[in-house]
């Protein structure tokens, strides 16, 4: 139980104290007068439970609103004059922020049976948060409590006391590059800059001067000169991204810069030392990559120095609640104002979800249900889980099988259709290359050189 403390807001001159200070006899009180004095009590002080004193002529605001839209987490009653509730305005905003209201004159035994009351809800909500997610684990920047996430940090601490290349591993969406952060935060490099570099975004025509920089009058445009993104990380950290779809021709360049820690940028002969750690990533298996011989073998050896794989999230069911509510909070600004978390069958939808597209997936059904949630808690139907875990096993295990020689059948199909271009073949089958890729990783199946394609 969270100790019996309570905020006291005093919006426009509100007499309350006079009235009704009897209703908080008992309690650890932090009152303010207005809501700065109230933000800075709230930093200084975890309030589960508040009270907005609201004076007769106090309108309702966007500094009112944002302050409650940004301190969700509290239980807040309102305590006002009839005649204020009856303005529109304060009826939509007691509706949507406010666990409950008070009118003068105040039934004080009524009130603190409501003061009483709700702290027994943010008691609720609070130990509720704790089972989730330990007080030790809740600032890691890898939120978890799973095994593969324990021994995922083990490995992070481990590497990052080292200063040789790291290799990340992992399937589309699973936080690679949060684990390139963690890596970067934990070195002797964190006070430098952490630079990432998403190889697959980048068009193949820019990708040396971007990388590299270049000389005023390199070519066309080139009006300056301009550094490059790993000078630009000079006494840090550069993570590269989707490092297989980078071109055969700059494998080469990275891998002369690893060799020597110099760089040319483009349209200079000068060569310009640099001070910088490499961090790569990539989903796909460069091993198999190599011997497809669309990644050189030389540059994977340089690369796969110190290794890390991210666990996919279906190999870490235990964080899958934890984590829901971490994004929660996280996006709590775009949430619907009555919303307060998850109902019980929202998370056992969660926990019953194969989640394909890992984390990112997470992320972005909670954000999605955050905003189109009618109640005051996440359902089923709002993260689109309507069906998660139904259908008995047996029924489970012969619709998964049909769904992957499906997968397989259309994959074939549209490589065959398009000459084995994996471009084509992505945009007939309506997603990107990446996701193409991840696919034919999952099956076992041979991805096509990405030599000569568009």
């Amino acid at each position: 139980m969270t100790a019996r403390t309570i905020m006291c807001v005093a919006l426009g001159g509100d007499n309350f104290w006079e009235e009704g200070g009897a209703v908080v006899e008992g309690w650890e009180v932090g009152r303010a007068a207005g809501l700065v004095e109230a933000r800075r009590l709230l930093r200084s002080h975890p309030y589960a439970l508040g009270l907005l004193l609201v004076g007769p002529q106090r309108q309702v605001d966007g500094e009112l609103e944002q302050f409650l839209r940004e301190h969700w987490r509290q239980h807040w009653i309102a305590v006002l004059d009839a005649s204020t509730l009856q303005t529109p305005a304060w009826r939509q905003l007691v509706f949507e922020h406010c666990a409950d209201f008070h009118t003068r004159p105040l039934d004080v035994a009524r009130l603190r049976h409501t003061l009483g009351h709700a702290h027994g809800l943010a008691s609720l909500r609070v130990e509720a948060a704790c089972a989730a997610l330990p007080a030790a684990l809740r600032a890691s920047p890898l939120t978890g409590r799973s095994e593969a996430v324990a021994t995922l940090r083990r490995q992070i601490a481990k590497v990052a006391g080292a200063s040789a290349p790291v290799l990340i591993w992992g399937e589309s969406g699973s936080g690679k590059e949060l684990v390139a952060q963690a890596v970067h935060a934990q070195s002797a490099r964190a006070d430098g800059p952490f630079v990432p570099i998403n190889c697959g975004a980048m068009p193949a025509g820019l990708i040396q001067s971007e990388l590299f920089g270049h000389q005023r009058g390199a070519f066309t445009g080139a009006a300056r000169d301009k550094r490059g993104l790993i000078e630009a990380a000079a006494g840090g950290s550069v993570f590269l991204d989707e490092i297989g779809d980078l071109p055969l021709e700059l494998q080469a360049n990275l891998l002369r810069f690893l060799q020597e820690k110099t760089i040319y940028r483009l349209g200079s002969t000068q060569s310009i030392s640099v001070d910088v750690r490499v961090i790569a990533a990539s989903h796909v298996n460069l091993q198999r990559a190599v011997e497809r011989g669309s990644f050189r073998e030389d540059l994977y050896y340089r690369l796969n120095v110190l290794a890390l794989d991210v666990p996919a999230l279906r190999q870490r069911r235990d964080d899958l609640e934890a984590l829901a509510e971490h994004f929660f909070h996280t996006y709590a600004a775009e949430r619907a104002p009555r919303l307060k978390g998850f109902s019980a069958k929202a998370l056992q939808a969660i926990r019953a979800h194969d989640w394909p597209g890992n984390v990112r997936e997470l992320i972005n059904r909670v954000r999605r249900a955050m905003v189109m949630a009618d109640g005051r808690l996440i359902a089923p139907r709002d993260l689109g889980l309507d069906n998660a875990g139904a259908g008995a096993p047996a029924d489970n295990a012969a619709l998964d099988q049909a769904r992957i020689r499906a997968e397989r059948d259309a994959i074939d199909a549209s490589l065959l259709r398009a000459g084995r271009n994996i471009t084509v073949a992505a945009r007939d089958l309506g997603i990107s290359r990446m996701t193409l890729y991840r696919l034919l990783a999952k099956h076992g199946m041979v991805a096509p050189s990405r030599v000569g394609q568009s």
